[in-house]
């Protein structure tokens, strides 16, 4: 069914795009109690009354149409500054699916197959090796790959790769870890090949930065930077102005605060570059982890994954590539670290839920979902038509998006049909 996002934005004709806020609906029009709904702050205002949450936003849509939309808490506890319903977050991981979505539509012009060695494109993941960590007296050394990174391995994290890098027994890295971060993309990534693999490519899930090379694949695919070809393919087209890699000058004033988890899972704020790092460009355009967006552009994008591939006369991905994208893809292979819930597959860079019969909590077979690192969360349920994009800045706290996400979930009271 074609769905437009009809609590959201017209169609915006003429330049700059504005940042839009959502009308909403009354919940009972798509089925969901009011009562229950009301559930939710309270909830989260607790955790603001313990000082384990600054602030955030929760939004949910239901058939198109917004029906719950609300603000908590500060945008800075020092300054007291209230959250706006504009404001910006560090999405991390969050970047992924829409990564996946970039590369989705160069997929679908013929670019590259899924099962194409990354080598094809970047010569430098060439003569992959794995590192063995030392036993029986035998040191630390590599051996060669069995066969080459597929594209597809690096969307579902099974390259080998990971995030911390090759360790010892002890848990100790047994390779200098390379900053791939204060290079250009290009040239990061590059640094990124040159280190041993942690395990056999299709040994198993483990998150890794995959993406990022799909980043780096995007731009030899289409000819273009990056942010660029984020931009013109999905930025512009389903009207989100307020994603990109970096937060301008203009916009400083919507960017939230983040927070580091601190004692007793209270807050404290982060410092450095994790702070305002995201106020200048990076060199490394990183599609592991590296967009900023708000609710409202967050929620564009959900829906046109929820409308199969469209929003309001965009066509971004046929019905067919959302399928694949939101398919458990790692059928029997093993998880073997990362932030997988159980009961859950993988599919494009977004973990596919089983059912309640495999995960033992509230929710439905093919809802799809994925979280940033500063516990922001998105998720997609097809089977009742519903959606919920949840902000919040802190690292660490992803206990709270999981608990909301059942009270999402337990305020339906009819079923999609």
């Amino acid at each position: 069914m074609k769905v437009k996002l009809a609590a959201a934005i017209a169609v915006i004709s003429v330049a700059p795009l504005l940042a839009q806020v959502p009308v909403q609906v009354a919940p009972e029009q798509v089925g969901v109690s009011k009562e229950r709904l009301a559930r939710i702050r309270p909830q989260l205002e607790k955790y603001l009354e313990e000082n384990r949450l600054a602030g955030g936003t929760a939004l949910i849509a239901r058939r198109g149409k917004v029906i719950y939309f609300e603000t908590f808490g500060v945008m800075d506890k020092d300054s007291g500054k209230p959250m706006m319903k504009d404001a910006i977050f560090r999405i991390y991981s969050m970047t992924k699916p829409i990564i996946a979505v970039a590369a989705l539509t160069l997929y679908e012009e013929g670019r590259f197959s899924m099962l194409d060695p990354v080598s094809k494109y970047l010569p430098e993941f060439s003569d992959m090796t794995v590192a063995v960590p030392a036993a029986n007296g035998v040191p630390w050394h590599t051996v060669a790959a069995e066969r080459p990174i597929l594209i597809l391995d690096l969307l579902r994290h099974t390259s080998g790769m990971n995030n911390q890098g090759p360790k010892d027994a002890n848990g100790e890295l047994i390779f200098p870890r390379i900053d791939i971060k204060s290079h250009s993309l290009a040239d990061g990534i590059k640094l990124l090949a040159s280190t041993p693999l942690v395990h056999q490519p299709e040994s198993g899930y483990d998150y890794s930065p995959g993406p990022d090379v799909v980043g780096r694949l995007i731009e030899v695919w289409s000819g273009m930077p990056l942010d660029q070809y984020l931009n013109e393919r999905i930025f512009r087209p389903l009207y989100m102005p307020d994603t990109e890699f970096w937060v301008p000058e203009a916009k400083w004033s919507r960017l939230t605060t983040l927070y580091d988890r601190g004692p007793n899972d209270t807050i404290v704020r982060a410092t450095g570059d994790a702070q305002d790092g995201y106020k200048t460009k990076p060199s490394f355009l990183s599609g592991a982890g590296g967009l900023v967006s708000t609710t409202s552009d967050y929620l564009r994008f959900a829906q046109m994954l929820l409308n199969r591939g469209q929003l309001d006369g965009a066509r971004i991905l046929s019905p067919k590539s959302i399928e694949l994208m939101s398919s458990d893809l790692l059928g029997d292979l093993p998880v073997l670290d990362g932030p997988m819930l159980p009961g859950y597959g993988f599919g494009l860079s977004v973990a596919v839920n089983k059912g309640p019969a495999k995960t033992a909590t509230i929710g439905s077979a093919g809802e799809y979902y994925w979280e940033g690192a500063a516990a922001s969360l998105f998720f997609v349920d097809p089977s009742e038509d519903l959606l919920t994009v949840f902000m919040i800045q802190k690292r660490e706290g992803i206990a709270i998006s999981r608990e909301y996400k059942r009270m999402v979930y337990q305020a339906i009271v009819e079923d999609s049909r």
